[in-house]
């Protein structure tokens, strides 16, 4: 008596998918998703910046010292620009996802409050696309891919 075992093997890559896909479809998805992504943080810094003194008042309402935000702004400008970019996509998503984590616990912790827990899963799902660009990179449209 014999017994055959029969093994299935599953390839979850998008790289291998069965579905019709071009290389310039997805690179261009990768540079449509890095620009909404960061969009948001640039226009967040930018709006910091125009509002410079409402924006300090509400930081240091929250316990974080109104001297911070010339950081913050950098932070938020600058990263959402180097994401754009594709420069160091790795090294700035990875802190771009931190600084968000950090911002949704010091800023929207309030769970009692729906609009606040809604604000923090936001910033939750914000911080795991930084960190999915921070393992798959930003792909060849990138100032990263113009390097290798």
């Amino acid at each position: 008596m014999s017994t055959k075992i029969e093994t299935a093997t599953y390839d979850s890559s998008i790289d291998n998918a069965r579905a019709p896909s071009s290389p310039m479809l997805k690179s261009v998805a990768e540079l449509a998703g890095r620009i909404l992504i960061a969009g948001l943080f640039l226009l967040s810094g930018v709006g910091k910046i125009t509002a410079y003194t409402a924006t300090a008042g509400y930081m240091a309402s929250m316990g974080v010292p109104g001297g911070m935000l010339p950081l913050v702004i950098a932070i938020e400008v600058l990263g959402s620009l180097a994401i754009m970019l594709g420069w160091n996509t790795r090294i700035v998503s990875f802190l771009m996802a931190g600084f968000t984590l950090m911002t949704g616990v010091l800023f929207h912790s309030n769970f009692a409050d729906q609009m606040q827990m809604i604000m923090f899963m936001k910033n939750v799902s914000i911080a795991g696309a930084f960190l999915l660009l921070t393992v798959n990179g930003a792909g060849p449209l990138s100032l990263d891919g113009k390097s290798r």
